[in-house]
């Protein structure tokens, strides 16, 4: 079983937990990233890209870089972009079907979104600070692609894994992404069965002295 199939079995609070007690609490983003459809869950690896408000750029220039990272994110991936903005959308309806349709698994932006209907019915992920019907031509480029960004003071790169749910995101650094992804597999069949004990009536303060995880 891959990495990525190990954590789709988890949960943010059950990957966060397994972070802590590996000593790398500092792996949540913001908590005004929220998904634009609770009801979808983002898991995968992920591939990293930024930019920034350009002076003086046409509306050519900012197309024709933004469909550049469209044609560069890879197949599998989640797109995770730091675009250094707090004024437009970063995503829109014809860029997220093209992700879709491209096996992108989902988006994550430091950043705002529009056409949220559109997307919403398209059933592609999106994770996003804020919503508006301003966008990227002759305003924004991107700057880099591949390369570590930062969002909220947590370092993330290219070949990461993310775990995103209603909860927020949480980053599993690519240097213990295994050992995570095989212990969150176990703490959740340990939850399980914590579970069934306390529904069978066991004390729930026996419960944890038994597992030792609540």
């Amino acid at each position: 079983m891959s990495i990525t199939e190990q954590l789709e079995q988890a949960y943010t609070g059950a990957v966060y937990d397994v972070m802590r007690e590996m000593g790398r609490p500092d792996c949540i983003l913001p908590s005004d990233i929220r998904p634009l459809d609770p009801e979808l869950p983002l898991v995968g690896k992920v591939w990293t890209c930024s930019g920034s408000i350009g002076k003086g750029i046409s509306d050519d220039e900012s197309l024709l870089s933004w469909t550049g990272m469209l044609s560069a994110a890879p197949a599998d991936s989640v797109v995770v972009c730091q675009p250094n903005d707090s004024t437009i959308a970063h995503m829109g309806e014809l860029s997220a079907e093209t992700l879709k349709f491209r096996g992108v698994r989902g988006y994550i932006v430091d950043g705002g979104n529009r056409d949220s209907d559109f997307i919403l019915r398209l059933k592609f992920p999106v994770f996003c600070r804020y919503l508006t019907p301003s966008d990227v031509v002759g305003r924004w480029k991107l700057d880099t692609m591949g390369e570590p960004i930062e969002i909220g003071g947590v370092e993330i790169s290219t070949g990461d894994y993310v775990v995103a749910d209603r909860d927020g995101v949480v980053v599993v650094p690519e240097d213990v992404a295994e050992a995570v992804a095989a212990k969150v597999v176990e703490v959740i069949g340990t939850e399980n069965e914590l579970r069934k004990m306390i529904l069978s009536g066991m004390d729930p303060q026996d419960a944890y002295r038994k597992y030792r995880r609540f």
